[in-house]
């Protein structure tokens, strides 16, 4: 079986990153907060965040290198139940939306420019395309990731260049604004903006999807998974910094084209209407990756639980299929049956969940390993900082969220007792 390249699984982490969130949140952010300089910190927060969830997997994946994520796991080092929920969950809500959310924007940005179509069909459309794609070999996959992913970071640095080239003129509400205080991180509004942060920053776990299939997983993991965190943290602090300077927070707040109302205030209509181009450019990249990767869960599903194995069927080039195909099926019924924010809300405050339970795994993994060779392995350094960090961060942001949108967490607690029928079930 040929194995995805380190560069690949880089691009799909990147890719996964770098969408809908960081082109969306501040929106929604300045629905609550109006301190610019609150928002800069919380993203810069988000990325210490991501950074630790990032050394955190990098172990897990090095000591429990198997394709799945979060599913391979839980299931390992904590229970198969727990494995179970989480990757149906995660390869399907935690995945699929995304993916709709994505490929909506997707149809918005293209919407805005000039093509007059229901932005849903254009997104159905991009969905089954990029499914086509990624059903096919594992050669052209990769290939196509890659290229996608380097088509998406010159377009956001040209983005990035061009904006400050034209002089934004709205640089007090960053420049002048005073230093919050440590108190104003501790209140639901803060918190909340955080979801958006947190959401954004979701994908930094992507490369552990597929680590059966990469090569030297054990070798290449740590340094994929860190590089690319670092890359994307950097690349959303330039990119909120000249979305606050190039137009006045009135015109921002509550928008989700955020990129296309700067580019208006920066260039004029003509402007913007390329700009919203280049936009919906870089999301092809975003919602090709986390096809690419979402299905490897459900795979991993259909190999363990006999009632499921037509998920876990490969392709001649070990591609899975059905589950691929699957997944693009539920991203359509989330594209066509709920709004923008419900989508990005739930799927945030999943996401979230996944991951803290996941890093609280970490620690079972150290007690378990006692052997010579398990020590020459990864090791995170400063263990336990990045794991406490990580889970003081995440764990903060899920307890003002489930004050916040207790029906999000009514719907999760369901899904996860209404599981265990499903479980038993499946083990046919």
């Amino acid at each position: 079986m040929n194995f995805y390249a380190p560069r690949v699984a880089f691009a799909i982490v990147v890719a996964n990153m770098v969408g809908t969130g960081v082109f969306t949140s501040l929106g929604f952010q300045l629905l609550a907060l109006s301190d610019t300089r609150l928002i800069l910190l919380l993203w810069a927060l988000g990325g210490l965040c991501a950074l630790s969830g990032a050394l955190c997997y990098a172990e897990l994946g090095v000591r429990h290198p198997e394709s799945g994520g979060e599913y391979h796991f839980l299931s390992e080092l904590v229970h198969p139940y727990a494995g179970f929920v989480s990757g149906c969950v995660s390869a399907t809500v935690g995945f699929a939306a995304p993916v709709a959310l994505a490929a909506l924007t997707f149809g918005n940005y293209l919407q805005a420019a000039f093509v007059p179509i229901n932005p849903q069909w254009t997104a159905s459309l991009l969905i089954v395309a990029l499914v086509l794609i990624h059903t096919r070999t594992r050669r052209e996959s990769g290939a196509g990731q890659v290229l996608l992913t380097l088509l998406k970071l010159l377009l956001i640095v040209g983005f990035i260049a061009l904006a400050l080239a034209y002089q934004p003129g709205f640089t007090q509400q960053v420049h002048t604004a005073s230093m919050p205080s440590p108190g104003s991180f501790f209140n639901s509004d803060t918190a909340v903006a955080l979801i958006y942060v947190t959401y954004a920053y979701s994908g930094w776990n992507a490369a552990t999807y597929i680590l059966g299939e990469m090569e030297n997983p054990r070798r290449h993991l740590p340094r994929v998974l860190l590089t690319g965190c670092g890359f994307v943290t950097l690349l959303y602090l330039a990119l909120n910094y000249v979305f606050l300077i190039s137009a006045p927070l009135e015109a921002l707040r509550g928008e989700v084209e955020i990129g296309y109302v700067v580019a208006g205030y920066l260039l004029g209509d003509t402007g913007a209407t390329l700009v919203a181009l280049t936009l919906a450019g870089i999301l092809l990249s975003t919602v090709s990756a986390m096809i690419l990767a979402g299905p490897r869960a459900l795979m991993r599903v259909g190999g363990d639980y006999p009632k499921f194995s037509w998920l876990g069927r490969l392709s001649e080039d070990g591609l899975p299929r059905n589950a691929i195909v699957f997944m693009g099926g539920v991203a359509l019924l989330f594209l066509w049956s709920s709004t923008f924010e419900q989508i990005l809300i739930f799927a945030g405050l999943l996401m979230a969940a996944n991951t803290f339970v996941t890093v609280m795994a970490l620690f079972i993994s150290r007690r378990r390993q006692v052997s010579e060779a398990d020590a020459q392995l990864y090791r995170m350094p400063l263990f336990p900082l990045p794991a406490i960090i990580f889970l003081a961060i995440t764990g903060w942001t899920l307890l003002y969220s489930a004050f916040s949108f207790p029906a999000q967490v009514g719907v999760f607690a369901v899904a996860l007792i209404a599981g265990w029928p499903l479980y038993r079930w499946a083990q046919g």
